[in-house]
């Protein structure tokens, strides 16, 4: 008897501790976010191409945001001009595809929450291991982000993080049992004027990043493209050197006089007529007036870079195959 009335007792002493601690548990859990009141920060953000655009990409000062469309020309422009004169403007992007993988260099958007993954530095059949001369990470690249060419060639991964506005860019690049591999990898805060290390490379072959030079559709919308764009060379118009904001050399071949260093700068001259070009092209060859070409690694001549977009129309990219080196001149980097 005594034990049915204590069996009793402690059920009635459970059922008053559980009504009143229940309402408290249920208050504890909206506040850490598993209810729909307050959920954590981040956990609904979305991040489109288009946020990348209101991204301040570098403080107003640095040298992607230059405006050197008055800035002396270089007392060898002539001469070293001369080595691509005849050379034309090949768009390296557009819609479709191109040997199987879309045209160009692609980037994701990501959000501060974005998942990190740790990066392994390595070697591969296509290139060495920078690893010693690449940010530590971890990355927050989407494990399904776009590598370029579909993991064949330069394999670059890119991830604009628009909250955090940190810029993530990895080279030769794959994923392996969850987690990223590349040869180099690079961490830009653009909001800062930070550098790389004196001599590093990073995902781009002058130690500079990739993003701000890329031509990107989203640009287009807005009516200008307000940066240097990314163009390469081959080994024989590159000066084994570099010049701010690169970072990195080559072993190249150009000469002392007749040659670009990493990180310098062309510009289309003033008088060039561009009324006879689409709404498209003058965007494109206006920045070229304004912001110039930046050489960023070795390649064809005067390949520029820029996203792949299906809206991007081919055949009136090819029309800036009408403009050629003798159109340029040199930005003045030698004394």
């Amino acid at each position: 008897m005594k034990n049915k009335t204590f069996r009793a007792f402690l059920i009635l002493l459970f059922a008053v501790v559980y009504l009143y601690l229940m309402p408290s548990c249920k208050k504890q859990n909206l506040s850490a976010g598993t209810g729909n009141n307050n959920p954590p920060a981040g956990i609904n953000c979305t991040a489109t191409k288009t946020d990348a655009e209101n991204i301040q990409v570098f403080p107003a000062g640095n040298a992607w945001n230059l405006d050197i469309s008055s800035s002396p020309a270089d007392p060898y422009s002539a001469q070293i001009i001369a080595g691509f004169s005849s050379n034309v403007i090949k768009a390296d992007f557009g819609s479709g595809l191109w040997d199987g993988a879309p045209i160009g260099i692609p980037y994701t958007v990501v959000c501060g929450s974005q998942t990190k993954y740790a990066v392994t530095f390595r070697a591969n059949s296509y290139d060495g291991n920078y690893g010693d001369e690449s940010d530590a990470g971890p990355y927050p690249v989407p494990l399904d982000a776009p590598i370029e060419g579909n993991g064949n060639g330069d394999s670059h991964v890119i991830a604009v993080d628009k909250e955090n506005k940190i810029l993530y860019e990895l080279y030769n690049a794959s994923v392996n049992n969850g987690h990223w591999e590349a040869s180099s990898g690079a961490i830009f805060d653009l909001k800062t004027n930070t550098l790389r290390t004196e001599g590093w490379t990073s995902a781009d072959a002058a130690g500079l990043p990739i993003f701000p030079g890329l031509v990107r559709y989203e640009e287009i919308l807005k009516g200008v493209v307000d940066h240097p764009i990314r163009f390469t060379l081959p080994s024989a118009k590159v000066k084994p050197a570099y010049i701010s904001p690169a970072r990195h050399k080559v072993n190249s071949s150009g000469g002392q006089f007749s040659s670009l260093p990493f990180g310098a700068r062309i510009r289309l001259k003033p008088g060039f007529d561009i009324s006879s070009y689409s709404a498209t092209n003058k965007i494109i060859l206006t920045a070229m007036k304004k912001y110039g070409l930046i050489l960023a690694d070795i390649g064809s001549h005067l390949y520029i870079t820029g996203v792949p977009d299906e809206r991007w129309n081919n055949d009136d990219l090819r029309l800036l195959g009408q403009v050629h080196g003798s159109d340029f001149e040199v930005m003045k980097f030698n004394n």
